[in-house]
């Protein structure tokens, strides 16, 4: 079978895996952490943001004083020109997951990146195949020329099953799906799917009012910009990481690209990363309220923290 092979194990003998998820500046590595050092764990990252070196101060990756010694893995892997797709990224930390607990920790997810999420917490297959560039250039200009009903329709004739879940509109998923019966001659809507994961989770989540959270954000991006956003950017297109590069095209980088090619003025680049931060946090929100069984807490509360440890307890002694 092409894709991510989920294991599938009894109910008992799954592992017991903690997730912390929720929006973009709500707390969650903070919380992680914590309950990594009362559970003696190890925190997963499920965020995109945190894969690439060197881009610290605008991803707000946690420093090694912030990890307070307790082990974090998916932080830090990547260069910032290297590809990396959710089918890589599902890989990767159901191994992660494997190994804390093979070794008698507790994993602990934790991240904001509903693709990266779901895939894991739903056991999605996915189709490792990898992108053809040329393909997809070919594709878009045909697109762009003919409308995408032309795509659509080229679709429909070698999998209607795709077809009928993907809008027309929707042309760089009816692209992947094309790419997909290209290069492997199946159908996409037959490899993807479900499984079982092999884990039984306790999703914990994070949530702040719209104008709270608005409000973090703006005084972290202040931060970021003393801290040295724009040097930490200087200093990466010094080394000749290229403005298309994956991890430029992060909230924050592509922005500050712009005032240092001379398109933007600072003050307005900084206007831009919050407004782009804010609409995301609304897409996160939309993705995060779907998820099923998740407990919810508002990280203001005094006792918030104490609260999801013995949640926590509760779950790991069942």
């Amino acid at each position: 079978m092409n894709g991510t092979t989920l294991a599938t194990t009894s109910v008992t003998d799954k592992i017991a895996l903690i997730a912390v998820v929720g929006a973009t500046a709500t707390g969650k590595t903070g919380t992680a952490i914590r309950l990594a050092r009362r559970f003696d764990g190890e925190v997963i990252s499920a965020d995109s943001r945190y894969l690439y070196r060197g881009l610290d101060i605008g991803t707000a990756t946690p420093s090694e004083a912030e990890m307070a010694g307790v082990p974090h893995h998916l932080i830090n892997i990547l260069d910032p020109e290297d590809d990396y797709t959710l089918a890589h990224y599902q890989r990767d930390a159901m191994a992660a997951i494997s190994d804390v607990a093979q070794r008698g920790r507790l994993p602990i997810l934790a991240g904001g990146t509903p693709l990266y999420l779901n895939a894991l917490l739903e056991g999605w297959r996915i189709p490792e195949v990898p992108p053809d560039p040329a393909f997809r250039a070919e594709m878009e200009a045909r697109a762009a020329i003919d409308g995408p009903e032309s795509l659509h329709r080229q679709l429909a004739l070698v999998d209607s099953s795709a077809a009928e879940r993907i809008p027309a509109g929707n042309v760089r998923r009816v692209i992947r799906a094309l790419e997909i019966h290209r290069r492997t001659g199946r159908r996409m809507s037959e490899i993807e799917g479900k499984e079982p994961p092999p884990w039984r989770t306790l999703r914990i989540g994070l949530m702040l009012p719209r104008e709270e959270l608005y409000r973090q954000i703006d005084e972290r991006v202040d931060r970021q910009i003393e801290d040295g956003l724009v040097e930490e950017v200087r200093a990466l297109m010094q080394r000749g990481v290229p403005p298309e590069a994956p991890a430029m095209s992060a909230i924050g980088y592509a922005q500050i690209v712009a005032y240092l090619d001379g398109r933007t003025p600072l003050a307005e680049a900084i206007v831009r990363i919050k407004f782009d931060t804010h609409r995301y946090v609304r897409h996160q929100s939309t993705w995060l309220k779907r998820m099923a069984d998740v407990h919810w807490f508002d990280p203001r509360e005094p006792e918030c923290f104490n609260r999801i440890a013995r949640l926590s307890s509760e779950f790991l002694a069942t």
